[in-house]
Order: C-alpha cells, then structure tokens, then sequence
C-alpha cells in the first residue's frame, strides 16, 4: 500500500480518457446507428472511470492507514518526552517503531532534520505529502507546541485523545451512513428487475399480439434502448451520491458507478 500522488492521478485520467475517447469514436464510426451504440458509450465511461476509482480506493486506504496510527504515534512521542526528551528527538526515537504506512513517512521527516532542515519545515512538508484532514488540522498544533518549549508532553496527550475520538466519530458516521449507500444499490437492483420482468412479461407478447399494428407500439428494441440509458443514468449518478454520501467526496463514488454500471451492461446483455 503506497500513495497515489497528485500526477498519477491526472495521468490516470488522461489515459483513461483517451481510451475511453477511443471506444466512443469506433462507436460513432461503426455503431452510430445500431441499438449497441449505447452499450459501446457505457463501456466507453466505464474505462474512463476504472483506473481513477481503482487509484483513489488505493489513496483512500493509505490515507486511512496513516490517520489511524496517530494515535499510536502521539502515546509514543509522550512516552519519550515523559524520558527527558526534547519533541525533534522523541519524534526520531518514535520513528522507530512501527505504525503502517506513516512509519515510511517519519523516516522521511527524520532524514530530512539529518540533512539540517529544521523540525518545523520537515513537518509542513510532511503534512503537504500525507495530505489528509486530519495530519492538517494536527501539524499546526505540534509546531507551536514545538516553539512554545516547555512541558509540551501535555498537548500531545489530549491531542491524542482528540484524534482518537476523531476516527471513532468518523467510524460511526460510515456506519450511520451505509445503510443509505445500500439503498441506492437495492433501488437500482430493484429497477433492473422491474425491466426484466416488464419485458418478459409484457412488451414482448404485447408487441407480438398486435404485430398489425406496426409503428403504432413501443417496439421491444426502442423500450430496451430507453430503459437501458435510463438505468446508466441511474447507475452512475447514483453511484457518484453513495460516495458522497458513505465517504464524504464525489471521486469516491466512481468506484460505486463504475460497480452498477457492470452490471447493468450484464443483465441488459445476458437477460434482457
């Protein structure tokens, strides 16, 4: 597990996008006319998106990786300090345990105070890389604890109660707010399975019954079209709110869009 930096990511988009460029102009050219075009436009969005989802669960995952050994971090750094220890060396003595992916990002900052930049520049940078609310809300306050001298033990303790009572709340909103991501799927999955039974049941025998009529009925290719591309609109903007909604940010939905819209292509594939 690794963090995903800033220009992976924008090189993941701009990858994905020309692939998924490249499948809607084939579209265009050999199925603009055909009832597959809009399969070939879903597949196209579905490529676009898959490689910045599959980075961003990775980032997420670092991401929360880091922040939930904080806590771990701060009882050390006390532990240290409660020695005799000045902040800049309990910070390097506590380096040397370990706590997951940070423990790669406390060697760095103490690396960097080794080649002579101070204590609170190696801090900002660490900050800037790691890159997650909560290190952001914390650096500060440990500079100025760092500069204020004294006892600076007693920040770091209720600083780490803080953060540990900042990772349960965050735990218990996710947990208040999955049920509502799993009623976005259970919605969707509900409307595929409407259609399917719509079109096994009904617009196939009825369009068969008054085949006379010609034009005068929806024919089963024009209500396949439609409720295809009114499920990929379902798909993907309801996977965009259950990332809004379970992690708090619209990039996480991408990997909950990318999921409904697989399978509708399938069932619209296989079964209808």
């Amino acid at each position: 597990m690794s963090k995903i930096e800033k220009w992976q990511k924008k090189v993941a988009w701009i990858v994905s996008s020309l692939l998924g460029a490249a499948i809607l102009v084939a579209a265009l050219i050999l199925h603009i006319s055909s009832p597959l075009f809009d399969e070939y436009v879903v597949l196209a969005v579905m490529v676009t998106i898959f490689l910045p989802s599959v980075l961003d669960v990775i980032d997420s995952r670092w991401k929360n990786a880091i922040d939930a050994r904080l806590p771990d971090l701060f009882r050390a750094i006390v532990q240290a300090q409660q020695t005799g220890m000045t902040l800049p060396r309990a910070v390097e003595e506590s380096s040397k345990r370990d706590y997951g992916p940070l423990t790669k990002e406390l060697k760095k900052l103490v690396s960097q105070m080794s080649w002579g930049i101070s204590f609170e520049e190696a801090l900002e940078t660490l900050a800037e890389h790691v890159d997650t609310t909560l290190v952001k809300r914390v650096v500060p306050i440990v500079i100025e604890a760092s500069r204020s001298g004294g006892r600076v033990e007693k920040v770091f303790e209720p600083m780490g109660k803080f953060i540990q009572a900042t990772l349960t709340l965050e735990k218990e909103r996710k947990a208040h707010t999955r049920p509502y991501v799993a009623i976005i799927y259970v919605a969707f999955f509900v409307f595929l399975f409407t259609i399917v039974l719509l079109f096994k049941s009904f617009f196939t025998p009825v369009t068969q019954d008054f085949s006379p009529l010609g034009n005068a009925l929806l024919t089963p290719d024009a209500a396949r079209r439609l409720f295809f591309q009114m499920s990929a609109l379902q798909a993907f903007f309801g996977g965009l709110v259950a990332g809004k909604m379970g992690e708090g940010t619209i990039n996480s939905g991408l990997k909950h869009s990318l999921i409904l819209l697989a399978c509708g292509l399938l069932i619209f594939i296989l079964i209808i």
